[in-house]
Formats: C-alpha cells, sequence, structure tokens
C-alpha cells in the first residue's frame, strides 16, 4: 500500500503523519503518477495552519502541491500521455489530494511532462517558483530595460526566480534580505543591489536607484512589516504582487502613498493563472525555453527521505545559508 503524509487539524507541520492507503483507480481525465520526489512550499505551511487562500474541506487531508512521478495508470479521456512517462504536478490547490505522498491521482489537466535532462529531484523543484514569478513578473508588470523591480524576502524560492527572470529580460532588480551574508548569493541570482534590512531607509534606498522615479513593481511574500517601508518610493502607475505573509500578518494598505502615484494593490495567487489554459500555457512555455536556454536551472538545497519529512520543515523554517528548494525523494 502506497504512503502519505497526512494531516488531521490545522496544527501545522508537527500534527503531519506518515499512513498508509488503498491505491486508488483513475477516472475520466484523470492519471496516476508514482511519485518520486516532491517539494516543500511556505504556501504548504501556511495551509497547515490555515492561513492560507484555500482551506480544506475536510479532514485527514493530504498536503502537498508540487511533484514528479512516473505515470502509472492512465483514465478514459485522458489523451496525450502514455504510461511510464514522468511528469510533474502544476501547482495548484488539490483540496484533500495533496502530493505529499507515494500514489497521486491528478486531472490531468494539471500535470506537464518533465523537462528533457532533469532527475526527478530537479523536476519537483521547479514549477512552483518560477511559474509563480513568471507571470507578475514577465505578464503582468512588462519587465524590461528600465522598469525598476523590487522583490522582498528575495532568498526564497520564488523570490530567487524573480531575479533571475527579471535578469533575463533586462529589469533592474532590487533584492531585500535581513542578512547580509546574503549579498553575493543575491547577486549571483540576478540583483542588480540588495537591501539589508535595517541598514537604513529602503524608500529612501529606492529613490537613490532609480534617481528617483521610484519602483514599477514590489513582488512582496512578507505582510505587514514591509509594505510601508517601500511604498514612499513606489513610482507611478506602479503595482504591488502581494503573494504570502510571511510575518503572519495581513499588510494595512499605505493608501496615501497608492493614491499619490496611482499605484495598484494586486493580491496575487498563482493559482488563477494555472487555471486559465491560455495564461498556462505560456508560463509553460516561458519556463521550458528558459530552461533549455540554461538562463534558470534547478537549484536544491537539501534532500530528506520519506520518513524524514518533519525535519525537512524544521529545516526549512529556520535561518538558512544556503538556499534552494528542499525536497522529499519518496524511494520508490
Amino acid at each position: 500500500m502506497p504512503r502519505a503524509w497526512v494531516i488531521h487539524d490545522y496544527s501545522g507541520y508537527q500534527g503531519l503523519s506518515l499512513e498508509k492507503f488503498d491505491e486508488e483507480t483513475p477516472g475520466a481525465g484523470e492519471i496516476r503518477l508514482r511519485i518520486e520526489a516532491f517539494a516543500l512550499n511556505w504556501g504548504d505551511m501556511d495551509l497547515m495552519r490555515d492561513r492560507y487562500s484555500f482551506s480544506f474541506p475536510e479532514f485527514p487531508a493530504r498536503i502537498g502541491m508540487e511533484a514528479a512521478g512516473i505515470v502509472d495508470a492512465i483514465g478514459p479521456d485522458v489523451k496525450g500521455i502514455e504510461t511510464g512517462e514522468r511528469y510533474c504536478t502544476l501547482p495548484y490547490f488539490y483540496y484533500n489530494r495533496g502530493a505529499s505522498a507515494e500514489s497521486l491521482i491528478i486531472n490531468a489537466r494539471y500535470v506537464t511532462k518533465a523537462p528533457e535532462g532533469l532527475s526527478a529531484i530537479e523536476s519537483a523543484s521547479i514549477w512552483m517558483q518560477y511559474m509563480t514569478a513568471y507571470f507578475p513578473i514577465v505578464e503582468l508588470s512588462d519587465a524590461s530595460p528600465g522598469k525598476n523591480i523590487l522583490v522582498t524576502a528575495a532568498t526564497g524560492t520564488a523570490g530567487t526566480a524573480a531575479l533571475e527572470i527579471g535578469r533575463l529580460s533586462g529589469a533592474t532588480m532590487i533584492a531585500t534580505t535581513r542578512f547580509d551574508y546574503n549579498r553575493g548569493f543575491l547577486q549571483q541570482a540576478g540583483a542588480d543591489h540588495v537591501f539589508v534590512e535595517g541598514s537604513g531607509s529602503l524608500a529612501a534606498k529606492l529613490h537613490e536607484i532609480t534617481g528617483g522615479k521610484g519602483i514599477d513593481a514590489a513582488f512582496d511574500p512578507v505582510g505587514a512589516g514591509m509594505i510601508n517601508q517601500y511604498s514612499p518610493a513606489l513610482g507611478r502607475n506602479s503595482r504591488i504582487y502581494f503573494y504570502g505573509t510571511l510575518d503572519e500578518h495581513f499588510p494595512e494598505l499605505p493608501i496615501v502613498d497608492m493614491f499619490q502615484t496611482n499605484a495598484v494593490f494586486h493580491p496575487y495567487s498563482l493559482f488563477n493563472y494555472v487555471e486559465d489554459s491560455a495564461m498556462c500555457a505560456k508560463g509553460k512555455a516561458y519556463v521550458y525555453d528558459a530552461l533549455a536556454s540554461g538562463g534558470i536551472a534547478p537549484r536544491i538545497d537539501r534532500v530528506y527521505p520519506m520518513e524524514g519529512y518533519r525535519e525537512a520543515w524544521d529545516y526549512l523554517k529556520a535561518p538558512r545559508r544556503t538556499h534552494g528548494k528542499v525536497v522529499v525523494e519518496t524511494g520508490i
């Protein structure tokens, strides 16, 4: 019998238990993946404490949104997918069918072929971060030379992906971090400027960098503790893409600063773009092309065994001096 990590209430990852379940058969439009590896994401952490934009309809529930595995069963009405092929899940809220398991039934519209030349661990580590960053940076902000884009908490995987994508697009990328020892990593990832929190006024630094113009966009997963630090440096018609609450508090909007610059606060969820078939196709094509050209590449920090899932969360939660995806390998 396959196993899955299961949660029975909103107690956080400490309440997870590894449990066996009966093998399921895919229905119409579905496939079954034999999961080889799955990645940890901050959204999963929030979901397990009911601080996410979605909630479980009932318990027990499995968690996880990002995995890679081998197709071992195909339901009716599925075309273009063969058993034995490696596929990746696209980041989406799968309700109680989470990907932190050894076997997963999933609608075929929410999978994509594993990129050529990548291992299972690498294949499980790319779609959440690069798709999350792609839409705000490229599709919505039109990153290009002359654009100034702020990325807060930039050592997170989505933040790092935003720096990489912004660099490829020619935009000026500005990163924030809590620790000076992250400076070199962020510069290597694509940051033209790095601001260390506590080293002065972020708004003043942004005005200096942009020659007084202000930023065109902010890609921000922090919450209440950050937005007012950069809002005085919002540029004309700028946008704030808010996609998380790392400090656990929703921000109070800086209305005066937004009035003065015609800025827009955009609560951003990747799921809306995965659900849109045309936009999803654009995002997938960009990631495949950028991987093939070497413009982006998977960055793995640590790999844990299936039994080490809770320990992997302990590691992800603590301050780190190395960065990249934390991945669990099922061993099957």
